[in-house]
């Protein structure tokens, strides 16, 4: 799945953050990922690093307290956020 984002970079999603959006229900859910979104898709290096060895893309992750969201993710090459998972803090 793929979103764009308008000004910033392409969002695409993993198959189990897919299966994770698949279930979301709630509007303020949604809402609070979209706002998420928003910002990775604007500043992709917002998030921190996650520890990793050197062999793939470097994970990432943004946490939004107000909305109490964090998102996985990391940036390929050109420059698409792919977004691997979505936890409610």
């Amino acid at each position: 799945m793929v979103r764009g984002q308008g000004e910033g970079e392409v969002i695409a999603f993993s198959d189990s953050a897919t299966k994770q959006l698949e279930n979301i229900t709630s509007e303020a859910e949604i809402h609070a990922l979209d706002r998420a979104l928003v910002v990775v898709s604007v500043d992709p290096d917002v998030g921190e690093p996650l520890p990793a060895d050197t062999a793939g893309p470097q994970l990432r992750q943004y946490t939004d307290e107000l909305e109490r969201v964090r998102v996985l993710y990391f940036v390929t090459a050109l420059r698409t956020v792919v977004v691997v998972a979505y936890i409610e803090v």
